[in-house]
């Protein structure tokens, strides 16, 4: 990466040599000689890096640092001071500088700083673009539907991602749980802060304590040292607990003081840590039935259950399906470099019928399986999965007799090939026609077999 770096220093002879290694390196630099002449510059270009001496006559350099930062906050700097002058390098660091160097100082230490700083900027410049692209993936405006059980949803989220309150999410699996709890997140004051999501049902019952909360050295067989539980790694964001009705009586207790009192006990530990986590917790049951049945503590439900979140299954929402499916046809487009518009009318009255027992989830799996194999510009049927295309809704039937014919015909001579394992002269003999008529027909009905 090369810079655009600008050089103050009063001695002409040092500026120069600054100036003149850095050049060498492939930077651009430009010279000043006074903290007023730097401050016109900065005024009028943009630089990646200011390079400043502390002492200077007028302006000195500590003065020149605070007013770049206040007008050039994206602007970097690297001090140069004498060995009497550190504790004043040392106070430009607390101020927000990168780095100093001492006079005299090493060409080859002056450059290792410099290109330490640019992979710096370069990291911070990917981290940022990642955070937006992460923010824009998971806002709420991207969660798909315009059904009035989505609508719902999305009001939601907009009232509880700027409070502080505990979030439960109900619904079947495969609706999205995940993808709402991220949206409040990242729409949330806690954005900055880490995200941590932990699949409660996937944790062995007696290392749970220990995943949540960590634990000391020596504390149980196997502890061979201190361990950050997952309170400790989301403080100050967001701890996403899915399918907490999973999580055993005995740490359904701990977890209780943990959330009422904002502290933690790691095992083994005999001093309590301060932690402060929002949760947002997720289930696939019915937790009010669970906390009757004993399961589940009523105080801890009440505790996580300040706002519920209940999210339609896609059953309930058949007319969020088209829009779905558009939505992963772009996508897969997108990863697989392909060129699909859509889906046929045929394939989306199977689409909009089917039992989408999976969910969301399940309804991208179909998709991208049929972006791999689709051949047309259109998803047609012979592109789903079998399980999906061998039951016939009545109101995929055509009511035109024309049509129906040929959707008997097309599910007729599909059948028999099947039948046949594709050997489409043996198929040809049970249809009663000539080996020419059955291509014929399989062009005519847009039947796909190879």
């Amino acid at each position: 990466m090369k810079a655009k770096i600008l050089v103050v220093d009063d001695e002409k002879t040092i500026r120069e040599s600054v100036s003149l290694v850095l050049n060498d390196e492939g930077h651009e630099t430009t010279m000043a000689a006074t903290g007023k002449e730097a401050l016109d510059l900065l005024s009028n270009e943009d630089f990646d890096i200011l390079i400043t001496d502390l002492k200077m006559p007028g302006m000195d350099g500590m003065e020149l640092v605070k007013r770049t930062f206040g007008m050039c906050p994206q602007t970097s700097v690297i001090i140069i001071t004498a060995h009497a002058s550190v504790e004043s390098a040392i106070e430009a660091l607390r101020m927000g500088a990168f780095d100093y160097i001492l006079k005299p100082f090493d060409f080859d230490d002056l450059i290792l700083k410099v290109r330490r700083l640019l992979e710096h900027k370069e990291l911070a410049l990917e981290n940022l673009a990642l955070r937006k692209e992460v923010e824009e993936k998971y806002n709420f405006s991207n969660i798909i539907g315009n059904s009035p059980g989505m609508q719902d949803v999305f009001h939601l989220i907009k009232k509880v991602s700027s409070t502080k309150g505990n979030v439960i999410i109900t619904g079947k699996s495969g609706t999205g749980k995940e993808l709402v709890a991220r949206a409040i997140h990242f729409n949330s004051p806690r954005k900055n802060k880490r995200f941590v999501a932990i699949n409660c049902g996937a944790i062995v019952g007696t290392l749970m304590e220990s995943e949540f909360f960590g634990h000391k050295k020596g504390s149980f067989t196997g502890a061979i040292g201190d361990k950050d539980g997952y309170f400790k790694i989301a403080n100050q964001g967001t701890l996403f607990l899915d399918e907490v009705g999973d999580i055993p009586l005995p740490l359904q207790v701990k977890l209780l003081r943990a959330i009422e009192e904002g502290e933690i006990y790691p095992v083994g530990a005999t001093n309590s840590l301060k932690m402060d986590v929002r949760i947002i917790a997720a289930t696939n049951r019915d937790l009010a039935k669970e906390v009757e049945r004993g399961n589940f503590r009523e105080d801890l439900y009440y505790r996580l259950n300040v706002i519920e979140i209940q999210l339609p299954s896609l059953t309930d929402r058949k007319e969020d399906i088209p829009l779905l499916i558009q939505h992963f046809i772009e996508k897969y487009n997108r990863e697989l470099n392909r060129h699909v518009k859509g889906a046929d009318n045929a394939t989306m009255r199977i689409l909009r019928n089917h039992d989408w027992k999976g969910g969301i989830r399940e309804l991208e799996n179909v998709i991208e399986r049929a972006i791999i194999l689709t051949e047309g510009n259109f998803i047609t049927r012979s592109d789903l999965p079998p399980m999906m295309t061998n039951i016939e809704p009545e109101d995929e039937i055509p009511y035109r007799l024309k049509d129906a014919v040929a959707y008997f015909e097309r599910e007729h001579i599909r059948k028999i090939l099947q039948k046949t394992a594709l050997n489409k002269e043996e198929a040809a003999t049970i249809l009663g026609i000539s080996l020419s008529s059955l291509y014929r027909k399989m062009d005519e009905l847009n039947i796909k077999f190879s």
